[in-house]
């Protein structure tokens, strides 16, 4: 893309990636519920066989609850930082044989061949809203057209608030959540201040997300979990 990003230089840096990976564990039993949550919206038995793409992968959140879940799936995970890779090979470990990483930036619409044509699911979690607008609609086409029909793809994401009032109120609730937060959010280092600017970069209200995604030709489009600014949607690919 023409303009430059700061997503790169924050999430190819070996030390940003050591801090969140050491930040891990609370952020995954934070969200356990979520990716839980995930794992059940994917139209398969426990035993099922099936490939799970996850894009954007990081370290394998997502990548891990689903497998955890669904015993017999295999997951493709993509991502374009080789530090972020890294550490997710550690924390994928009891996952042997079972996944494998492919180096691939969201930001372009080149597929490394190392990702399945034809895929039965894919999954994005806390990735999507470092894109710009043009690039989450196009990338959502791409996702529907690996997908086989009546294949399911789901997005956990944070989202901006299109009232501003609104956005008060979430982050007074969040707040209450971790008191901690406050602090936080007055207390950045210049690092930490860089990492915020770029989370939110490209971050947009959920009506206008959701609209790229319907757009895209995703039916059973829903937001089938919400609290406050985090949403997890999606849908499946139409049957001929």
């Amino acid at each position: 893309m023409a303009d430059v990003d700061t997503n790169e230089a924050v999430w190819k840096s070996e030390e940003t990636v050591k801090r969140w990976a050491s930040e891990q564990a609370v952020r995954e039993k934070k969200r356990a519920e979520q990716i839980a949550f995930i794992a059940a919206l994917l139209p398969f038995e426990q035993d099922e066989r099936f490939t799970l793409l996850d894009l954007g992968a990081g370290t394998g959140m997502a990548s891990r609850g689903i497998l955890e879940f669904y015993t017999q799936a295999e997951a493709v995970l993509a991502d374009f930082s080789p530090a972020m890779m890294g550490e997710g090979a550690k924390a994928m470990a009891p996952y042997e044989g079972r996944y494998r990483y492919v180096e691939f930036d969201m930001r372009s619409s080149s597929w490394p061949a190392d990702i399945p044509a034809q895929l039965d699911a894919a999954v994005t979690s806390q990735c999507v809203h470092h894109l710009p607008d043009e690039r989450k609609q196009t990338l959502f086409r791409e996702i529907l057209a690996r997908l086989k029909p009546g294949g399911w793809y789901i997005n956990f994401d944070p989202v901006k608030a299109a009232d501003p009032n609104v956005e008060h109120v979430w982050q007074r609730v969040n707040d209450r959540f971790d008191p901690g937060m406050a602090y936080r959010r007055t207390h950045r280092g210049h690092q930490e201040h860089a990492q915020w600017e770029n989370h939110v970069r490209y971050m947009i209200d959920l009506e206008r997300q959701l609209g790229f995604f319907r757009e895209a030709g995703f039916e059973a489009a829903d937001v089938y979990w919400k609290q406050l600014d985090y949403v997890i949607y999606g849908g499946r690919k139409p049957r001929p």
